[in-house]
């Protein structure tokens, strides 16, 4: 028996796109306010990561909630129907993360993941991107020998 696709589901989901999506959007603005150049998607890289800052050998990468399973996400549903199919898709995004984090680190690199729901408010994703990046540390300069004429 054949499965019979929903063509309202089937739409919708076709609209889920992989690139250039509001989250990675979000991160990619903030990091160049906040001084950061970066490549975008380098497909010679394992994972093409999203964001790639070459003098920070760090690869980031914004995943979905949903689509890698955000541990204590509020937003990685389970969906009702077909659930073994979205188990098993579930299991092999996670275990594909895994293993493209591996192969970058072999290669020297640091990989960081930025979760879609720490992009919905620049509050929360400013520090998060700031650790990410080291930019969390605060310089003191009161004690600066400078004198202003």
């Amino acid at each position: 028996m054949t499965e019979q696709i929903d063509p309202k589901r089937s739409a919708l989901m076709a609209r889920v796109k992989g690139r250039d999506t509001r989250p990675e959007i979000r991160v990619r603005r903030l990091a160049h306010e906040l001084g950061a150049r970066f490549r975008l998607q380098r497909r010679d890289l394992p994972g093409t990561p999203d964001l790639v800052f070459p003098s920070r050998r760090l690869a980031l990468f914004v995943h979905g909630c949903f689509w890698h399973r955000h541990p204590g996400c509020r937003h990685a549903t389970d969906p009702r129907t077909r659930v073994a199919f979205w188990q098993s898709k579930f299991a092999a995004n996670v275990e594909r993360d895994r293993r493209v984090g591996r192969a970058l680190e072999d290669l020297g690199w640091r990989v960081e993941v930025v979760w879609e729901c720490e992009t919905r408010k620049r509050e929360v994703l400013e520090p998060v991107l700031k650790a990410i990046l080291g930019l969390d540390t605060v310089v003191d300069t009161s004690d600066s020998d400078e004198h202003s004429i």
